[in-house]
């Protein structure tokens, strides 16, 4: 196979060539993403495919479809234009100036408090794109997938990110006022006569999760979600008995405590930046400006 071939980085024209046609499927498609013409996009694939010694494309009236080898480099092309637009990413943000995309990754139960902020911040900074991302995977900050991230628990041991901490931020076992009137408070006791919403999580990270494997009966958890937003709509909606933040039982007049709150419940939340980005006026500016907002919020700052 191709596999032996050499290719060199010099050859990135025609790779990222052959990816545009595999991810279009036409030429004239490819053309125009890369602002070239379509004879130079032949004559590229036609390299390639000769340096290679292997057919990349079936060429037919519709366009063009990726043979085995094809797909091998669509792969490989798409992991290569991904990090290289990082990179510019990351290039970009070295700037003295508080413009451009600004990435911001957090805890999707404290969106209610950072998202307002972020919008002031906007405003304060109309040159910014600004984006929020929750997910349940930790974005990667040497890949420039973020440039400050607010993370809760153990921040990660990555010699190159700077780890500062930011606040407390309690989790809380509660259930509707209807839910209380039909099966009653919960104690100590009578866990197994109760409902509760749990985790798909097997092994779950958060100690409060953990605190729901071990404790409640498996047969109790009567639905399971994947992420803390889907269980907080269900203990809401009147489900069961479930964790939903503090700020969302200081704000939903419908929840009510069930249990007092254990001390593992209450995770640490930190700032992370990655060493490239931490000392650009984008990031030290936006850092400063959430210490700032923390001391406001209904939490316990570091």
């Amino acid at each position: 196979m191709w596999e032996h071939a050499q290719v060199s980085f010099s050859d990135w024209d025609e790779i990222r060539t052959a990816y545009q046609v595999a991810r279009m499927g036409t030429v004239s498609g490819a053309a125009e993403v890369l602002g070239v013409h379509h004879a130079t996009v032949i004559r590229h694939i036609d390299s390639l495919e000769a340096r290679l010694g292997a057919k990349l494309f079936q060429r037919h009236a519709r366009g063009y479809t990726p043979t085995e080898a094809g797909q091998d480099l669509l792969a490989v092309g798409a992991r290569a234009d991904d990090q290289f637009g990082q990179l510019a990413s990351r290039i970009r943000g070295r700037g003295n100036e508080v413009t451009g995309d600004l990435r911001i990754t957090s805890l999707s139960a404290f969106a209610p408090l950072v998202v307002p902020a972020l919008g002031e911040f906007q405003e304060q900074h109309p040159g910014l794109e600004v984006q929020f991302l929750t997910d349940m995977r930790l974005y990667r900050l040497e890949y420039g997938e973020a440039h400050v991230a607010i993370r809760a628990g153990r921040p990660g041991d990555n010699p190159d990110n700077i780890v500062q901490p930011y606040c407390t931020f309690s989790s809380v076992l509660c259930a509707t006022k209807g839910y209380l009137e039909q099966f009653g408070p919960l104690t100590e006791d009578n866990v197994a006569e109760h409902r509760f919403i749990g985790t798909t999580q097997e092994t779950p990270r958060a100690p409060f999760l953990r605190w729901l494997v071990d404790v409640v009966p498996p047969e109790c958890i009567r639905f399971k979600c994947n992420d803390t937003d889907s269980m907080e709509q269900a203990v809401k909606s009147g489900m069961g008995i479930g964790f939903v933040s503090s700020l969302e039982l200081q704000t939903n007049d419908d929840l009510v405590e069930m249990l007092p709150p254990l001390e593992e419940w209450t995770v640490k939340l930190w700032l992370v930046t990655h060493m490239d980005l931490h000392r650009t006026a984008k990031v030290q500016t936006v850092l400063r400006f959430l210490k700032e907002k923390v001391q406001q919020w209904p939490v316990d700052p570091a």
